[in-house]
């Protein structure tokens, strides 16, 4: 039985699209949402440059949101004063000069697949930097401060959603079942109740959000990402479509009778009805996709792979991301949240960062970046793993770590990254970047021309002004071999 939860959110000017979905199943799917279409079809990008060569197929952007500790990962300093180089020590690594924490042993034995950023930098010392990450620009000024956390339809679109938009109107591209754009295990912040800004497409059109997942806690001092989750639990729930337990594919079958019927009677011109085809057809094979099943069933995998990943919430996550792309999809998110417990954001060292965030992130990082060269994925695949700050680097007197934007580390892998290496150097502290500062639009401007997307390009915001992708940023071309 198809079950498949929905969003009753609207569009941009149009329908919302658990509506436009139910329509389609239903035969009842009207103009509105052509003209929609066609509208958004308008907002085209304005190209100054000829694209860039694509490197990449496709992003995962594994998002540890809460903000990991530059000086307990990727940029020890093991000469600083203790109430600075934190309790872990450094230990070898594949990369000459790179120190690696020793709670991250897996990852340090394949740091020749990947290159350590140690210079992400940015003045927001709060989780609203999740906007900066995930889209490469400041917050609106009319959202700024801690305390405004929900997105809004002013934000910038995140960078899957710009790509969801090129995609969908690149006549180009082939055209498949499963959406461009996918955020796995939840929406940024569901899981506390909040609604994250940076995720959404924002002043793009509601259209282009991304197609989530929806794994929910057992209770409010659950938490999924820190012990190992059963098959049952890891039922990943689509949202965005229909919200209704009978609607069987037997039943969409013979509504697509339906709709046929009602083909035959309508009278407009043929240009006309061949977009309001392209339309439902898109809304028919996200509902109906067997490709879409099978990518969001990982039961598929072997135990041995699975134990591999990591059985927890996140390990199990980025393995479905890597299906995803298998399938089609060109940017995943796979997210790590901060639910009560066990959270990047660790301004109490405790057990949750020697037991469950170091372990959970070595094993399943490590796990993707193999499987992936395993299969033949990684020299078309963009991996990404961030975070949207750092932590300061003089620890409190419990070992806990405040909120630092100003220094904190990236690791890029695949698409042509040259792995065993490291671009940018802190200070004796890791508190500044001494060298080759990186901004969340240099960032986004290297995801960007990964794809080949130029991040020179204009696109037409919701008050048809040119804006530009990428505000200032600049390609890492350093990165790449």
């Amino acid at each position: 039985m198809l079950n498949i939860l929905g969003s009753a959110k609207k569009v941009c000017h149009g329908l919302p699209r658990r509506q436009m979905l139910q329509a389609v199943g239903g035969g009842l799917l009207g103009v509105n949402w052509l003209t929609t279409q066609q509208a958004l079809a308008a907002n085209a990008l304005t190209q100054e440059d000829p694209a860039p060569l694509a490197r990449a197929k496709s992003v995962i952007f594994l998002f540890l949101f809460g903000g990991p500790c530059q000086l307990e990962t990727f940029d020890q300093k093991p000469n600083a004063p203790e109430n600075i180089r934190g309790p872990y020590r450094p230990i070898a690594s594949r990369t000459p000069g790179l120190l690696i924490s020793e709670k991250l042993p897996q990852l340090a034995g394949i740091s020749d697949k990947f290159c350590v950023v140690r210079t992400m930098t940015h003045q927001q010392n709060d989780h609203n930097a999740c906007h900066l990450i995930q889209t490469g620009h400041p917050m609106p000024p009319a959202q700024r401060g801690a305390a405004m956390v929900d997105a809004a339809e002013n934000d910038w679109p995140a960078m899957g959603s710009v790509v969801q938009y090129l995609d969908e109107h690149d006549p180009t591209r082939q055209k498949g079942s499963l959406p461009s754009y996918i955020y796995v295990p939840n929406r940024l912040g569901h899981i506390q109740g909040y609604d994250r800004l940076g995720q959404y497409a924002g002043w793009l059109g509601k259209s282009y959000n991304a197609l989530a997942t929806d794994i929910r806690k057992k209770d409010a001092n659950d938490n999924p990402y820190a012990r190992p989750c059963s098959d049952e639990e890891l039922d990943f729930r689509l949202k965005g479509l229909v919200d209704d337990p009978a609607l069987t594919l037997d039943r969409l079958d013979r509504r697509w009778s339906l709709l046929e019927q009602f083909d035959a009677q309508l009278t407009k011109g043929e240009q006309q009805k061949h977009e309001y085809d392209d339309v439902r057809q898109r809304a028919w094979d996200l509902v109906s996709s067997t490709n879409i099943r099978s990518a969001f069933d990982i039961r598929q995998e072997s135990d041995s792979l699975r134990d591999r990943y990591g059985r927890h919430l996140f390990g199990q996550s980025a393995l479905l991301g890597r299906r995803l792309i298998e399938a089609g999809a060109r940017f995943v998110t796979v997210l790590w949240d901060c639910p009560n417990g066990y959270s990047w954001d660790s301004h109490v060292h405790n057990n949750e960062v020697n037991d469950y965030l170091l372990p959970g992130l070595d094993q399943t990082f490590s796990a993707l970046l193999t499987d992936l060269e395993d299969r033949g994925l990684l020299d078309e695949t963009l991996i990404v793993c961030m975070g949207e700050m750092g932590r300061t680097p003089r620890g409190k007197a419990n070992w806990g770590r405040d909120h630092w934007g100003f220094c904190f580390p990236a690791v890029l892998a695949g698409a042509g990254i040259r792995g065993g290496t490291m671009y940018g150097t802190s200070d004796k502290d890791a508190a500044y970047p001494k060298d080759n500062p990186v901004s969340p639009a240099d960032m986004a401007a290297t995801v960007f021309q990964t794809l080949g997307i130029n991040p020179n390009w204009y696109m037409r915001d919701a008050q048809n002004r040119p804006v530009p992708l990428v505000d200032s940023g600049k390609p890492l071309e350093g990165l790449f071999g």
